[in-house]
């Protein structure tokens, strides 16, 4: 690493103001303070110094959402063989859904980036940091067979007129990768439901061998649930046998590329909540609401929506996914203490409301979350006008 410090050090006045390359001074520093923490500190006032910055933070957001991106790639492969009726193996496996999700990452960090890096040379201003996280995001929350042409342009959509016209990171009202997801579902419905976009059937990669079984379908468990003619709540796999609550806890199940494997998100959500990133208070929150709005639900349950038990809510699709890497967004969340209790139940009340009442739309997390993004600013200034109200009539007693 002192190798690498000394050669950006040689380097670094041609990329200062008046340098050759002066032109491209925020792409440099982008990537110097990605790699080292700045040492420059305040000559003057009062400050906190500390090591953590944006760009860290959003470093420990990646990490906690490895386990679930690397289980996601397996189920991918994992989901492909039992469609066709084979097993290559576990490697074989991996490699074919490592292969099939990579692209859809190159092309969401390639885009994302690539507009923010240009804004910020427009600007002349830092590059903004925030994607990050957006561009791990967002091919984790598409089906598998989401074309790749439609995630680009989705995502410059979303950079664009949910960020960047905002102001940049930390000005956005809206989660930036949930607004690449509404965009995808309203813009391009085909391809982001039915039967078949969940599980890849076909072996563009030639890594494996069979034919599709003829009782294949790749259905999510909730597609099932909203297409029900019954009122049942048992779910099946591709090859139509019942899911137990451990396959959809460890994520064995159709479903978006990351949201799968309830085991790997915990993973997740342990790491996000010992380093401070994420809020429990907002996360615990959004599981408690769906739970009390599920049960009862399960009361006056007259469809296989409405008999879906709680363990059954927060084990598919994507609610447990939104509670942990979504909801708890610090930029687009409720801010004060008792806000994030009230934002994150409000999120869970709404995602299960969405996925009963809704059939058309059984996964209600993604809405449920932006339309709390538009109402966390309301919540946190009822939360500061009570406060104030309470401090006002305490003085006025003393």
């Amino acid at each position: 690493m002192k190798a690498l410090r000394n050669y950006l050090d040689k380097i670094k006045p041609n990329f200062e103001e008046g340098g050759k390359l002066g032109m491209f001074r925020s792409v440099f520093d982008g990537f110097e303070t990605f790699l080292f923490t700045p040492n420059t500190t305040s000559k003057s006032g009062a400050h906190i110094h500390d090591s953590i910055d944006s760009k860290r933070t959003m470093t420990v957001v990646i990490i906690a959402l490895i386990p679930a991106l690397l289980f996601g790639m397996y189920n991918v492969g994992y989901q492909h063989n039992l469609a066709i009726g084979t097993n290559p193996g576990f490697w074989s496996t991996f490699i074919f859904g490592f292969l099939a999700v990579l692209p859809k990452i190159i092309v969401s960090y390639v885009v994302g980036l690539g507009i923010e890096f240009a804004v910020a040379q427009v600007k002349k201003e830092e590059i903004q940091e925030g994607f990050l996280v957006s561009g791990m995001l967002i091919p984790m929350i598409v089906p598998i067979d989401t074309p790749l042409w439609m995630i680009a342009v989705a995502t410059a959509f979303a950079v664009v007129f949910a960020k960047e016209v905002f102001g940049g990171t930390g000005y956005n009202v809206f989660n930036v990768a949930l607004v690449t997801r509404a965009f995808l579902f309203f813009a391009y419905p085909a391809a982001m439901s039915g039967d078949k976009v969940f599980v890849r059937t076909t072996d563009t990669f030639g890594l494996g061998t069979g034919t599709i079984v003829d009782s294949f379908s790749g259905a999510t468990p909730l597609g099932q649930i909203a297409t029900a003619t019954t009122n049942s709540t048992v779910v099946t796999d591709a090859l139509g046998n019942p899911l137990s609550w451990m396959d959809m806890f460890l994520g064995l199940i159709p479903g978006s590329i990351g949201e799968t494997s309830k085991l790997a998100i915990l993973i997740g959500a342990v790491i996000l909540l010992i380093t401070g990133i994420a809020s429990w208070k907002t996360m615990l929150s959004v599981f408690f609401g769906g739970i009390i709005t599920a049960s009862l639900f399960n009361l006056i349950g007259t469809t296989s929506g409405m008999s879906l038990s709680p363990v059954d809510h927060i084990l598919l699709g994507g609610f447990a996914f939104g509670a942990v890497f979504m909801a708890t967004d610090p930029v687009t969340s409720a801010r004060t203490e008792r806000g994030k209790y009230i934002y994150g139940f409000l999120v869970g009340f709404m995602a299960i409301v969405i996925r009963v009442l809704n059939p058309g739309y059984p996964e209600g997390m993604m809405l449920a979350i932006l339309l709390m993004n538009v109402f966390a600013p309301l919540i946190d200034y009822y939360v500061v006008e009570t406060n104030i109200k309470h401090r006002l009539k305490r003085a006025i007693k003393e």
